[in-house]
């Protein structure tokens, strides 16, 4: 049995990709709530627009308009964030058609805890259309980057100069996975 469970570990030790957690409820409403409000606006726009006015570019401009609301859930959706993937040094964070790039470079801790990003406020980002990503503070970390997907699974990743707060949909094993190429971190967890 111990043989079992030693496996068990060291094969999510070494594990590499690691999915984002499923959407948390609040992600689900905000994201279908918004896009409906953003593509409706977009149709009651050109609904709107003015047909054969004597004013210079009325309709070019209603058109431009209306394309705007619609064009930020595409913009949104593009930054969904999909799941995660451990190379040596970094970690990318997969987002529908790219990733983003973060070094891992002088890892002094990793904590996980589902209430951690209770109370943020953010500065600058999105805050549930699609994903939660961009710039947040709260008492707890203080200021952060995230790129979650539901907030009950977040782990921070505290850097020299900047936290990290992502929700793998397993974070004991990307807590392991982390530990194995980074021996000497730091370790908390409230899960």
């Amino acid at each position: 049995m111990s043989n079992s469970k030693s496996g068990a570990l060291s094969s999510s030790a070494h594990r590499q990709h690691f999915p984002s957690a499923p959407w948390s409820t609040a992600l689900k409403v905000i994201s279908f709530f918004g896009s409906i409000l953003l593509v409706g606006g977009g149709i009651s726009a050109v609904q709107a627009i003015p047909q054969g006015t004597h004013v210079p570019y009325a309709e070019a401009v209603g058109t431009v308009v209306a394309f705007v609301p619609p064009a930020i859930a595409v913009f949104a959706l593009l930054f969904v964030v999909v799941g995660y993937e451990l190379k040596p040094r970094q970690l990318h964070i997969r987002r529908l058609l790219w990733s983003t790039q973060v070094s891992l470079n002088g890892l002094q801790r990793i904590h996980a805890d589902p209430a951690m990003m209770k109370c943020s406020t953010k500065v600058m980002g999105n805050g549930g259309l699609f994903s939660i990503t961009g710039l947040y503070q709260n008492r707890v970390l203080g200021r952060y980057r995230a790129f979650v997907t539901n907030p009950e699974y977040a782990v921070a990743l505290f850097l020299p100069d900047r936290i990290i707060v992502i929700s793998p949909e397993d974070p004991e094993a990307f807590m392991q996975a982390i530990c194995s190429r980074f021996p000497k971190i730091q370790v908390e967890s409230s899960l």
